[in-house]
């Protein structure tokens, strides 16, 4: 396929996801298997069209003057692939199978390429109802981290040490060119390129079957460290979902001592079984959501991880498409699921253990209010620097994570070049 007829491809799935209200993943997976004759590059580059549409939909939209699909598409021609109009215009008629050529008024609004009057919300590309918690949480650096999320992200992964080493895998994939990063010891990583740029199919490769590593962006991987789980510990992961983190958690214990990954979702949890398997876990006990299921576990655990259900703002740069569907109502739900999740956790701690609270957020809501909110309301419990555990782990070299106070962490693009996620520990007294 030519360009053009790419960009009409992409049109079309942005037309499914904005109708139907599709997932991106899900409909470009529908547009592939409806269009044979595209190629694997065909379809990475659609792909990277309809992500770069969506992650500078605010912008694309406002420099375009509408937000329909052609627009944002067109919009993700001209400014994230740096076509001019007459680039497009040639494009669009030297193939039969390219959308309509521009009109008069989508050329003119390529050739201003302006964003100087527009609002802070617009060029950051976040919601407009999220603007004063941006402003509030960043401050002086609001847009360059908002503008953080609208990038291409890398596909990092994690080495498992149960099984390999870092500098065998770098050398297994070194065909894809891999990069050592500035924080996590077991992450490698496969930057993003521009254009029609096609990530290496890493999960296609022997040493992913052998169990060798685990795609996880190195944030999730510096959460996991930061949970200091010792080799011969009781851990609960509370809310374990598909377990990346109880992989790394397993890991860094050397198959020692025990995990207890649980979810209330029982559908979300069932992926862990084969990845434990694949990993060579041996540590690490899955419970299902049932009725007393966790009651021989009250009181007894060191750690204690609640990777809380959020609004996900800390994933927008993999899935955009959440960026602009996100609500007040949802978020309000979000914060009421954690206040339920930290109640139930907090029984299973013992005295002198450690409640842990993770988000892949970057809303203060979800993040140091729901800690001071809790904190607040159980006095047992008093949070513990997680800066020094930091400290301990990178040293002031390293990237510095984006932290008002070194009391939790909270992770970025733009201040550690990873996805967004909060940490923080709290210690039950024993007293």
């Amino acid at each position: 396929m030519k360009l053009g007829g790419r960009l009409q491809a992409a049109i079309e799935v942005l037309e499914e996801v904005e109708g139907r209200k599709r997932p991106v993943a899900e409909a470009l997976k529908d547009w592939g298997r409806n269009h044979r004759f595209a190629g694997s590059g065909d379809r990475s580059a659609i792909g990277n069209i309809v992500y770069d549409a969506l992650r500078s939909r605010a912008s694309h939209a406002w420099r375009m003057g509408a937000d329909s699909p052609r627009a944002l598409a067109m919009g993700a021609m001209a400014f994230d692939w740096d076509k001019s109009a007459d680039d497009i215009a040639a494009m669009i008629a030297e193939d039969t199978h390219a959308p309509a050529p521009l009109s008069d008024e989508e050329s003119a609004a390529i050739k201003a390429r302006s964003l100087a009057d527009a609002p802070f919300w617009v060029k950051g590309n976040i919601p407009e109802w999220l603007e004063g918690p941006f402003l509030e949480t960043f401050e002086d650096e609001a847009l360059s981290e908002a503008l953080a999320f609208a990038k291409r992200p890398p596909v990092d992964i994690r080495v498992n040490t149960l099984k390999s080493s870092v500098d065998k895998v770098a050398k297994e994939l070194s065909r894809f060119n891999p990069k050592h990063t500035k924080l996590s010891s077991t992450c490698l990583r496969f930057p993003a390129g521009p254009g029609d740029y096609r990530q290496p199919n890493i999960q296609g490769d022997p040493a992913f079957r052998k169990g060798f590593y685990e795609v996880q962006d190195e944030g999730s991987q510096i959460v996991s460290s930061l949970i200091f789980p010792g080799k011969g510990e009781q851990v609960l992961d509370y809310c374990a979902g598909a377990g990346g983190k109880t992989l790394a958690m397993a890991a860094r214990m050397e198959n020692k001592g025990q995990i207890y990954a649980y979810d209330m979702d029982a559908a979300r949890l069932a992926p862990i079984v084969d990845r434990l398997s694949r990993a060579g876990v041996r540590n690490v006990q899955t419970r299902t959501p049932n009725e007393g299921v966790l009651d021989d576990l009250v009181g007894r655990m060191d750690r204690v991880v609640v990777d809380a259900p959020c609004t996900g703002t800390g994933t927008w740069r993999r899935r955009p498409e959440t960026k602009w569907k996100l609500t007040e109502e949802q978020l309000d739900k979000r914060v009421e699921e954690q206040q339920i999740a930290l109640a139930q956790a907090r029984h299973f701690v013992r005295p002198g253990g450690f409640l842990v609270y993770i988000t892949c957020s970057v809303l203060p809501a979800e993040n140091e209010e729901q800690i001071y909110h809790f904190v607040a309301s159980n006095p047992d419990f008093e949070l513990v620097s997680a800066g020094e555990v930091w400290q301990d782990l990178y040293g002031f070299e390293a990237p510095q994570p984006w932290s008002a106070d070194m009391m939790s962490v909270t992770l970025t693009p733009a201040s550690t070049g990873t996805d967004g996620f909060y940490f923080a520990v709290m210690e039950r007294r024993s007293d």
